[in-house]
């Protein structure tokens, strides 16, 4: 039984396909794309039925459409799949988000706070582990440290870049009037305006936080994960992005988020589910096995003026090996031992029968032919 020979490595095989699949899930769900996954899963279960009932045509069909597909979803999920990549050469690279200390947080924290008091419109990034530099445009390279005082002056209504984005990383100001990617989500903006589209709009394409101070309402938003926040109390502004950091791996220890995994569980089980059973079709059916085929004995190139009267014996044994999934796709119909008669005319009529007269075109190997010799019974005419 296959499940019996399961070794250490095929069980860390599996553990590694499920995590894929399971990625590849928590990735369709992001980019809102799951029941396009749901479609693609139904049409390749279609094109698996017309493999195996043989419906040339319709596979055919299946295989040209899954080709334009493919680039298909390229074009489409072009910048969602160039964030997967970068996330994983973060992961690889172990690129660390920006590291703000407490004191600098505190700065940034009371600073928005009294913008939000002056109503004043706001809006700060604070770059993760992935890169934004290609999600921003223009901006004026700033280089300073961060003051409650520099704050007010670069958001103040008459400062040429108050509409734009101040970028910080770990403890400097870095740039600021930086322009951002805008949002369409509009049931996640709610009322927000331009800089909560900005703000949004980053945090859809990339693991930054983005804090913005709405002049109209005199409200302070987060933005992250793809998510829009307004508090409704300044005061959990601090316990918030520490809070984010803090799972992001940025400052202290991180914290299991239980909610999320415990939300992951049903997608988790179904997507090693689905390693386990591609782990059966795939690498037991590789295992080299030997079959017998009855095999009927065909006879070509009977010379003029001789008929052939019969073939003993008529069916041959035909022992053949190779992967266990080509075996159980093998049928008796599939092979075919060929005699070449153009001898009798000489007198021959006992035929040497071996491996190369036996004509196939499945994946296995022939390796033995009993008998090993047959015998045509033949007429002149």
């Amino acid at each position: 039984m296959p499940l019996l020979d399961i070794a250490p490595t095929d069980l860390i095989d599996i553990a590694v396909v499920g995590l894929l699949l399971w990625g590849l899930v928590i990735w369709t769900r992001r980019v809102h794309a799951r029941m396009a996954l749901i479609g693609l899963a139904f049409l390749g279960g279609f094109y698996l039925l017309a493999r195996q009932f043989e419906l040339q045509l319709t596979a055919w069909i299946f295989q040209g459409f899954f080709a334009v597909l493919v680039v298909l979803l390229v074009v489409v999920f072009q910048d969602d799949l160039r964030r997967l990549f970068e996330q994983i050469a973060a992961l690889g690279l172990r690129r660390k988000a920006s590291r703000p200390e407490s004191g600098s947080l505190g700065v940034l924290v009371r600073g928005l706070r009294q913008l939000a008091e002056k109503r004043r419109g706001a809006l700060l990034v604070l770059p993760g582990r992935e890169p934004v530099e290609r999600h921003l445009q223009g901006g004026i390279y700033l280089d300073a440290a961060i003051s409650e005082e520099l704050l007010d002056s670069l958001f103040d209504a008459g400062s040429a870049g108050h509409d734009g984005a101040l970028v910080m990383r770990d403890n400097k100001l870095e740039r600021f009037a930086v322009h951002l990617p805008l949002s369409e989500n509009r049931d996640e903006l709610g009322p927000g305006g331009t800089r909560h589209a900005a703000a949004l709009g980053l945090a859809e394409r990339s693991d930054a936080l983005c804090l913005v101070v709405s002049e109209e309402r005199g409200t302070i938003g987060i933005a992250a994960d793809g998510r829009l926040e307004v508090l409704e109390d300044p005061g959990e502004l601090l316990d918030r992005v520490q809070g984010h950091l803090q799972r992001a791996g940025t400052t202290g220890k991180p914290r299991l988020a239980w909610g999320w995994w415990g939300r992951r569980l049903a997608e988790a089980v179904v997507s090693f589910a689905l390693a386990a059973a591609a782990w059966l079709v795939l690498v037991p059916g590789a295992a080299q096995e030997e079959g017998t085929h009855q095999v009927p004995v065909a006879v070509t190139n009977m010379p003029i003026g001789y008929a052939l009267v019969g073939v003993k014996p008529p069916v041959v044994a035909v022992t053949v090996a190779g992967p266990r999934r080509a075996m159980l796709l093998a049928r008796s119909e599939d092979f075919r031992l060929v005699i070449d008669a153009d001898l009798v005319n000489l007198g021959r009529r006992t035929f040497a029968v071996a491996a190369d007269s036996v004509r196939h075109e499945t994946d296995l190997q022939v390796i033995q032919v009993d008998p090993p010799k047959v015998k045509l019974a033949v007429k002149k005419e």
